[in-house]
């Protein structure tokens, strides 16, 4: 729905507020922040800055990028080696990048709700790491957006990161890496997300009635439904479908597939027609039972590592479930040695994404928490000039104070129970650390780790993790209109 004059200038406003002040951060701070010109070689270096991404010939989009590209040049670094990158922000607005799914101090992490200092407008940071863990991770910006569409995971900077260990899972031909993004967004008002995809699908009772009696009375008192975001755009590894590279194999060939979900907003789906996926790692964390599936899943910020063999030649489009949105480039041709000819595309049966196919069998339940915390998340409908209000057990996280809500011992185990009162899909991260799923839907499962979770509508997750990193670390839902607007909380561990 179009937006009326009203509505756009309160948006104005906002943006206004999201473009020059992220987090707060006055522009005299950014310059009391500026480093003095580091010395010594960095092994990366990083430029933050506005480009031109071609989608296709005819459709080229003004956007933030890292290095004039998108996705950000891959990242290929050693466990356990330590690193110096240089980034610089060739623009007018303070900037994070955040080292999303790796164990570094709060000071680079990339994010100012930990105090991790902004890379200055016009200015430049450098930053020393160990790498670790191993795996598939990836680095974004974590900028608040507000009503900014250019701002945040809105726009292009997003950059895959392959940290090698000493022994690489499963034996594979050739690795290729899958960025999956969506360009061009524009508000809506209302609209539902899919769910039915998801399992265990039980919702719990209480939570259901909850949401559902809030919504009904945020309607009757006469508010719309709230902001949502949608794109017309869509890319794998910045290319519109038919307007890329394919991804050129041989018959026999084993494909490891390393793919990163880059989406602000979006829950996505692959499929490769005749072809399956046998599932290694789950955000870089090999999983202790590897499962062929015929469709993946992958909520925002969440990334799976796939091998695909090869054995149904032909030019094969491999892509999104949803049509309109594969259409509109979400996919990329899959070519055979020899065959040429249109790409074709085939539904594949109806499939339900279940975290438990992964996990370890029959394994014994997992060692109990030495404190278990109560999370309940909800939405206030259309609250905050049309957008939703998300609260984390009644209050939204307050970004003057960026105050800690949680106080965490060091080397204490911990589990988070997520109680998800809305009927939005929410992928919840946590910074520093990687975490295991313990119970979903009041299905007991063990062995699966991670740092993204999809918590389904109206349903609790467990989730249990070893406070191993002093400082700050934050907990948020990865949508960035929900973490935008509330949908955050911090811990403190010391």
């Amino acid at each position: 729905m179009p937006i009326d004059r009203r509505e756009f200038l309160k948006l104005s406003g906002l943006a206004t507020l999201g473009g020059t002040v992220p987090g707060l951060l006055q522009a005299n701070d950014a310059a009391a922040m500026k480093p003095s010109a580091p010395t010594g070689r960095a092994d990366c270096t990083l430029h933050i800055g506005r480009s031109l991404v071609e989608l296709a010939p005819d459709h080229i989009v003004s956007t933030r990028t890292y290095n004039g590209q998108f996705p950000g040049p891959l990242l290929r670094l050693k466990q356990g080696r330590p690193v110096v990158v240089d980034i610089f922000n060739d623009t007018d607005t303070p900037e994070q990048l955040h080292w999303h799914g790796q164990f570094l101090p709060a000071s680079v992490d990339g994010a100012a709700e930990e105090g991790t200092p902004y890379i200055p407008a016009y200015g430049m940071r450098r930053v020393a790491f160990t790498p670790g863990p191993a795996g598939l991770r990836f680095y974004h910006t974590h900028l608040r957006a507000l009503a900014n569409l250019d701002l945040g995971q809105y726009s292009s900077l997003v950059g895959p990161v392959y940290i090698e260990a000493q022994h690489e899972p499963g034996a594979h031909d050739r690795e290729v890496f899958l960025t999956l993004k969506e360009f061009d967004p524009f508000f809506s008002k209302g609209g539902d997300m899919a769910m039915d995809f998801l399992r265990p699908g039980e919702r719990t009772p209480d939570l259901q009635q909850r949401g559902e009696r809030a919504m009904k009375a945020s309607l009757a008192g006469g508010a719309p439904h709230g902001y949502e975001v949608g794109y017309q755009s869509f890319s794998i590894n910045g290319r519109m479908l038919g307007h890329g590279e394919p991804i050129r194999v041989r018959a026999g060939e084993r494909v490891l597939l390393h793919i990163v979900n880059a989406s602000a907003t979006e829950i996505r789906s692959l499929a490769l027609p005749g072809h399956a996926f046998t599932v290694l790692a789950l955000d870089g964390n090999p999983v202790p039972h590897p499962v062929t599936v015929p469709v993946l899943w992958l909520g925002t910020a969440e990334r799976i590592s796939a091998i695909v063999e090869m054995t149904h030649p032909g030019v094969w489009i491999l892509g999104d479930l949803a049509d309109d949105d594969r259409t509109r480039g979400m996919g990329i041709v899959v070519e055979y040695a020899g065959y040429g000819g249109k790409p074709q595309w085939v539904k594949p049966r109806p499939f339900q994404w279940d975290y438990r196919r992964f996990a370890a069998p029959n394994a014994p339940p997992p060692a109990a928490p030495d404190e278990t915390i109560e999370l309940t998340f909800a939405k206030r409908n259309a609250a905050l000039h049309g957008f939703n209000q998300w609260t984390i057990n009644g209050q939204p996280f307050d970004m003057r104070t960026m105050q800690p809500t949680y106080r965490l011992q060091y080397g204490k185990r911990y589990r988070l129970r997520m109680h998800n009162a809305s009927d939005d899909i929410h992928p919840m991260h946590l910074h520093r650390h990687s975490f295991e799923i313990t119970r979903i839907a009041g299905q007991p499962m063990a062995g699966v780790i991670k740092d993204v979770a999809m918590l389904g509508g109206y349903q609790s997750m467990d989730i249990d993790f070893t406070a191993d990193q002093r400082g700050l670390s934050l907990l948020h839902c990865h949508m960035q209109l929900h973490m935008d607007f509330g949908f955050m909380a911090l811990f403190d561990c010391a």
